[in-house]
């Protein structure tokens, strides 16, 4: 090479130099500026800024930061569309950068687009095979219903040992959990929770397990936990239990004008003096407190409701004590005529209507006849059968 040549070429690499350091400079104030504007509130400005700071220098050292920052400018002005093109667009220029692919397979698992996220995921554990991509690789498997796909990421990431096997444990409990193995995802909760006592997660997803499997004590008592350690998490559980918990006929109000309370074989009028006439009819009501938030149309259909004489067997839980019928014992309906739903305090006040006999001396055993219900609560849960029926001597049953 000539000295001509040589100095030549010194002096265009110089000059290139010059330039890319211009330009780094200004993208370096533009994301600045961008950061300013987003701090205050200012998306539409920032998102200009941040992409003009990419343009200037797409291969500088904060390129990857001024993608993030654009997309996340676009998230909060709601064009989650843009945000994803910001991420797309950049992985045009720099395909190799795994933290690229992994933003974008979370904003599409956000947006519920499964399939192109385990797209990005693959190419990010392609790239990089660390514990964080290869669970949210596992995470999207088990969103897309591809059990065996997302079990074997977990199981990879639970062989790594050390503290980052716990994700692998909490993604199998997951697994399990989705495909109805409860014990097997009981079993993976613990083994997270041994691997940190303080993998509150864990004890959350456990929770909702136990209460899944109809098991509300077991999940109380993790709540209880939870309460003095993660307030949060343990707000979390709660609503969870209370969604997946059968709801129950708590007790019946005492200012119902059946009066449930009364002994066998008690005149009719005893209930109310205007049947005191010969076939004289009167509505009467039941109110009853339920334990969670019903579903109105499930509660106010008639049909869900059942009124009869105690068939029970057991002693003293016998219609008029397991004696003989009367003659003058009156008909008790089926259905009631109608059925009130208060959804501020959960109860239901029952209306059915009791007719005197053509003599006048009828006689009932109000404590005695069963008031049952067959419905279900507004999460779609039917009645607990231990608590779906009502007896004024036995209460709930």
């Amino acid at each position: 090479m000539s000295d001509l040549t040589a100095a030549l070429s010194d002096n265009l690499f110089s000059a290139t130099a010059t330039q890319w350091s211009g330009l780094e400079t200004l993208a370096n104030q533009a994301l600045s500026s961008g950061i300013d504007k987003y701090q205050q509130g200012n998306y539409q400005g920032a998102a200009k800024d941040f992409t003009r700071a990419y343009r200037l220098a797409p291969n500088s050292s904060f390129s990857y930061e001024a993608t993030e920052y654009s997309s996340m400018a676009y998230q909060a002005l709601g064009e989650t569309d843009k945000a994803i093109a910001v991420y797309q667009q950049a992985i045009k220029v720099n395909a190799t950068d795994d933290r690229l692919h992994l933003d974008l397979g979370n904003l599409l698992f956000a947006e519920e687009r499964y399939g192109e996220a385990i797209d990005s995921y693959e190419n990010a554990v392609r790239l990089y095979d660390d514990s964080t991509n290869r669970f949210s690789l596992g995470q999207a498997y088990l969103k897309a219903g591809r059990y065996g796909d997302a079990e074997n990421q977990f199981h990879k990431i639970a062989r790594r040992g050390g503290l980052e096997s716990r994700n692998g444990y909490f993604g199998l409990g997951q697994t399990y959990k989705a495909e109805k193995k409860y014990t097997e995802a009981i079993a993976q909760f613990e083994r997270a929770i041994s691997k940190d006592r303080d993998f509150y997660d864990a004890y959350t997803e456990m929770g909702y397990t136990y209460a899944d499997m109809g098991e509300t004590t077991k999940a109380q008592e993790i709540l209880s936990d939870l309460e003095n350690r993660d307030a949060s998490a343990a707000d979390t559980l709660s609503r969870y239990i209370n969604k997946m918990t059968q709801p129950k006929i708590k007790f019946a109000y005492a200012d119902s004008t059946f009066k449930y309370y009364l002994k066998p074989k008690s005149p009719l009028s005893a209930l109310d003096s205007y049947l005191a006439t010969a076939g004289a009819s009167k509505t009467l009501t039941m109110k009853f407190q339920f334990s969670k938030e019903m579903d109105r149309d499930s509660v106010q259909s008639i049909f869900n409701w059942n009124i009869q004489r105690s068939t029970e067997i057991t002693a003293g839980m016998r219609y008029n004590n397991g004696q003989s019928m009367l003659s003058t014992e009156v008909k008790v309906p089926m259905y009631p005529i109608g059925v009130y739903y208060n959804e501020e305090d959960m109860t239901a006040t029952v209306r059915f209507r009791l007719t005197q006999n053509d003599a006048g001396d009828g006689t009932i055993d109000p404590s005695h006849i069963v008031f049952s219900f067959k419905g279900m609560d507004a999460d779609g849960n039917a009645m607990d059968t231990q608590n779906d029926q009502y007896m004024g001597f036995s209460k709930t049953f």
